[in-house]
């Protein structure tokens, strides 16, 4: 069992959730996050609004499964992230799990 976590802005929600269908991962959870790129402190400090949230709204998606549908998974996200024309790919990470209840 490993955890996967992905990532992705709100446009391509329903994108991720037709790659974990078909990847046959079916127990998932999702949060709303704030999505941030780092950029040059000299574009924070020249901003009116400084203080003022920036992030682009986004999405993380997680689930406890097997190796074998988290391969696939991996595989459905790289054929996604060849065909985008955006500077926004998936994203995502493999944690092992050492132990759960």
């Amino acid at each position: 069992m490993k955890l996967v976590l992905v990532t992705a802005v709100e446009e391509f929600q329903k994108e991720v959730l037709k790659i974990f269908k078909k990847a046959n991962i079916k127990n998932f959870s999702s949060s709303d996050i704030d999505g941030y790129k780092n950029s040059p402190e000299l574009l924070m400090a020249s901003s009116w609004f400084s203080g003022e949230k920036s992030g682009n709204e986004s999405r993380m998606f997680f689930s406890f499964t097997e190796k074998e549908k988290i391969d696939d998974l991996f595989k459905l996200m790289e054929e996604f992230n060849k065909e985008l024309k955006t500077n926004n790919p998936l994203k995502a990470i493999v944690l092992p799990i050492e132990k759960f209840i």
